[in-house]
């Protein structure tokens, strides 16, 4: 097989729960057998079980990683949302019983999966690595913050760019452009021939 993941940089963040949902029963590709997750203190690691048995258990099959953070999520109130003013059963200042009467908004803590960084830090191992990207798209979708970009050789051994913004697959393209090393060469100073420089 010769897809493979050249590029890769994600920002992705969604609760640790949605994804322990996602993998209850997950549409995994062909070449992965099953997902083993494992979570050490706060980083959540998915290793891919390959199908293919010629895959000796000692080689590195790819993984996902994952950073695990707390978020506090407040529930919004209703009167905010709708933009009317709170009410108030009494007009007229009341100064220190105001403070009393005001309600705090619920809030709980809420555990985040974050799979932020480029290809090494997020996706890492090559055995069965573009299968893991492809488990990696999907959960891309299902998050609702941050963007996975990625150029990629898919099964049709075409390149393709992939995108994903907030759960929303996007449009993406691939650029060609000059390498920058070479043009700096051409106009960068030299500096052992600098008649300035003794």
């Amino acid at each position: 097989m010769t897809s493979r993941v050249y590029r890769l940089h994600s920002t992705l963040e969604l609760p640790l729960e949605d994804v322990y949902s996602y993998f209850e029963e997950p549409d995994l590709p062909e070449e992965i057998e099953d997902v083993e997750i494992t979570r050490r203190n706060n980083t959540l690691i998915l290793s891919a079980v390959a199908t293919d048995s010629s895959i000796s258990k000692y080689t590195p099959t790819a993984q996902l990683k994952a950073s695990v953070t707390e978020n506090r999520v407040y529930e919004e109130d209703p009167e905010e949302m709708d933009g009317g003013p709170p009410s108030r059963s009494n007009s007229g200042p009341q100064w220190g019983a105001f403070e009393e009467e005001e309600e705090e908004i619920e809030s709980e803590l809420v555990e985040y999966a974050c799979f932020k960084g480029d290809r090494e830090t997020v996706l890492q191992n090559t055995a069965v690595q573009y299968p893991m990207f492809t488990v990696l798209r999907d959960i891309a979708e299902i998050a609702e913050k941050g963007a996975l970009t990625a150029i990629v050789v898919n099964e049709d051994d075409e390149l393709e760019a992939v995108r994903v913004v907030d759960g929303e697959p996007q449009p993406a393209t691939i650029t060609v452009t000059d390498d920058p090393s070479e043009e700096q060469d051409g106009n960068g100073v030299d500096w052992r021939s600098n008649e300035f420089i003794s």
